[in-house]
């Protein structure tokens, strides 16, 4: 039996941005992670899940999702532009403003910015696709641009194969935009971090946002 999923529970102010933006980008049929799996089947560049899912796949705490937030490293858009090929229209959103990344436009407007996929003007979007820079191949933050790392270190893999941002580095990205859910996925996240991790995430929040009301719930 599938797990009860806990609703995110918007407030008034929450649903009519949603609806405002729907409004304006069209409706959204987001994949699942065993979705995700089989849409990216083949595909020989890493890439792993970030936000509330990587949050559900540490914790086990099943809630709803709005989306689900793909990751690959900027040097890898055009393999996965190869990938999806042409069964599938691939746009460039960069603070809401939209382009095709296609052959006519092959580079997307900035590379800390996100692809959104759907398979035609008539269908829902279905991937988030959030970019990470790469330097030299290597992952790096867009928070912290002195945390450069392979990899390897900053995702961890689940019993099922499937490859998750780390969670305190989830909680650092969620820091920056403190929505009650955010706050609701550092309750369920921070008892499970091993002391490290803990301590890591305090130094990066203290020194990032100093004033962040999570400073004095971490100490």
């Amino acid at each position: 039996m599938a797990a009860k999923r806990e609703p995110l529970r918007r407030t008034p102010e929450d649903v009519a941005e949603d609806e405002e933006f729907f409004r304006w980008y069209g409706a959204w049929a987001p994949l699942d992670p065993p979705d995700l799996v089989r849409f990216m089947a083949g595909f020989e560049r890493p890439w792993w899940i970030v936000g509330g899912w990587s949050v559900e796949a540490f914790t086990g705490h099943a809630r709803e999702h709005e989306d689900v937030d793909l990751s690959i490293l900027a040097c890898d858009l055009t393999a996965f532009r190869e990938h999806v090929g042409d069964d599938w229209n691939l746009w460039s959103n960069h603070g809401g403003t939209l382009r095709p990344f296609n052959d006519r436009h092959p580079e997307v407007l900035d590379v800390r910015s996100q692809v959104w996929v759907r398979r035609s003007a008539a269908d829902p979007w279905i991937i988030d696709l959030v970019i990470t820079p790469d330097r030299d191949g290597l992952w790096t933050s867009k928070r912290d641009p002195d945390h450069v790392a392979p990899l390897e270190e900053v995702t961890w893999v689940a019993d099922d194969g499937v490859r998750y941002l780390r969670p305190e580095i989830t909680l650092l990205y969620k820091a920056a935009l403190h929505r009650p859910k955010d706050d609701r996925d550092l309750a369920v996240i921070w008892p499970l971090l091993e002391r490290e991790s803990r301590a890591w995430l305090s130094e990066a929040v203290g020194r990032l946002y100093p004033d962040h009301p999570w400073l004095e719930r971490m100490a």
